[in-house]
């Protein structure tokens, strides 16, 4: 093989575009041939953060990354391993002399990280991590006192003030070495997973700019009316975008700003709704960062130590969708179905498990992070301890959502619940919003509720207020 020139590294991780990319910028503009690399996990079976369906669509996203990496005249590099032991080789193979990469927010990542950057410091590499996945990282938003912010209002006041980036173009040329060794794009079968059957959105960045601009286009501005009612097309669907960086979240905000000035007052009130949700989004990254225990344990001292009861039969069927409760079984076959769930549908799934089944919301965490393709680590569990009534900005324990009465008020015609649950096709939709008065299923091969709503609410309070008063 002839000796390469001196180059430097791009390595890919959650950042799957071209455009408006920091760390493919910085390295493009040093005027080296770049090496962009993405690095596989070498895990194989099951994992308990991810799933076939986002693997699947992290596959076809690196497809669409490869193919547009040719267009500025570049080739993606694949590799499969540790990624600190997949660098060292690449480093030393093409003989870098710097390694640029986006920061990932998950303390994961992060361990990762610190390795790499002692690897680089080791082998007198330059080592480049930019920011991108938020538009203001954990650090920026803090209080008076420079503490990290536990409840999300005075959070959102000070994030909204804050100055935004503004998104960057994409590098006009790149120039990567045509001798170096590359794995073929991967498939899901190189974790031993079958290629998914899911109907989920289409991947690459391509497609995620087409489902931005849908939501530009009208959806935002309408974000307020709209987004709590999972049979409305109301939510932008650009979760799994921003998750696998296939559009940037400077280039969605700047987009959002645009669309405002050109907005009625009723669209106003729409797109400033949606840009709470990104502060939201950012709120559970700076969470995460600042308490990385809440993994492991509730961000409210205050209910650690809650008894669980064990996940068994009615855990079961909670992940089927056979409940007997329509809105919670419809929430859960549209999972299965799509890797994706409406969010109003994934606060009342989430709060039947851990309020009505009783079941510790690690194991409801855990199973949205293996099924959504848009799952992101920060957001599930702020989400999911949310609904428990234990993290951050959470759900008073005594609040606890009806089944029923979401129903009522967030899907009264049942027309999500018999799109993904057809068997309940030619019921009533007033009999979707109470139990069954006569004892017996809705129609035969569709379940009795598991349990009464009413006791096991009660339950439930019973079970909170004893914690505390042991803990007082």
């Amino acid at each position: 093989m002839p000796e390469l020139k001196a180059s430097v590294i791009q390595w890919f991780r959650r950042d799957l575009r071209i455009a408006d990319n920091p760390a493919l910028c910085c390295a493009a503009k040093l005027g080296m041939p770049v090496i962009p690399v993405y690095i596989a996990s070498d895990w194989r079976g099951c994992h308990h953060w991810t799933g076939p369906n986002r693997q699947h669509f992290l596959c076809k996203s690196l497809e669409s990354l490869a193919k547009n990496l040719g267009t500025l005249g570049g080739r993606l590099i694949i590799r499969q391993g540790s990624a600190v032991t997949e660098l060292r080789r690449l480093i030393i193979e093409c003989h870098a002399v710097a390694l640029h990469f986006n920061a990932d927010p998950d303390p994961f990542g992060k361990s990762v990280e610190n390795e790499v950057r002692k690897l680089c410091l080791e082998l007198g590499v330059k080592c480049h991590s930019l920011a991108d996945v938020a538009l203001h990282g954990p650090d920026e938003v803090l209080t008076l006192s420079d503490l990290p912010y536990r409840v999300f209002t005075p959070y959102s006041k000070n994030w909204l003030q804050l100055e935004k980036p503004s998104p960057s173009s994409k590098p006009t040329a790149l120039q990567t070495p045509e001798n170096l060794e590359s794995l073929p794009l991967p498939s899901v079968k190189i974790w031993g997973l079958d290629v998914p059957t899911t109907q989920m959105v289409d991947a690459g960045e391509r497609a995620a700019r087409d489902r931005l601009k849908l939501a530009i286009d009208g959806k935002i501005q309408n974000y307020s009316a709209k987004r709590d009612f999972p049979a409305e097309n109301g939510t932008s669907r650009i979760s799994q975008d921003l998750r696998y960086g296939l559009v940037s979240i400077r280039t969605v905000y700047s987009e959002c700003i645009k669309a405002r000035a050109a907005a009625n007052p009723g669209g106003t009130a729409g797109i400033d709704v949606f840009i709470k949700e990104l502060a939201w989004r950012e709120f559970y990254f700076a969470i995460l960062h600042h308490f990385p225990n809440v993994l492991d344990e509730e961000f409210n001292a205050d209910w650690r130590g809650l008894p669980w009861d064990e996940p068994g039969e009615k855990f079961e069927l909670w992940k089927s969708g056979h409940t007997g409760f329509p809105i919670v079984d419809a929430g859960m076959r549209e999972l299965k179905a799509t890797g994706f769930m409406h969010n109003r549908v994934r606060m009342i799934t989430a709060m039947f498990l851990t309020k009505d089944l009783h079941i510790d919301w690690k194991q409801g965490e855990s199973w949205f992070m293996q099924n959504l393709v848009d799952g992101e680590i920060a957001s599930n569990n702020g989400g999911w301890q949310w609904s428990a009534g234990t993290g951050a900005d959470a759900a008073p324990y005594f609040r606890i959502q009806n089944p029923w009465s979401q129903t009522a008020r967030y899907d009264a015609d049942g027309i999500y619940i018999k799109k993904w649950i057809p068997e309940l096709g030619k019921v009533h939709p007033s009999l979707l919003l109470e139990p069954p008065k006569d004892g017996r299923p809705l129609v035969s091969g569709y379940p009795f509720p598991c349990v009464d709503h009413k006791t096991e609410r009660e339950r439930t309070l019973a079970i909170f207020k004893r914690h505390r008063a042991r803990h007082q």
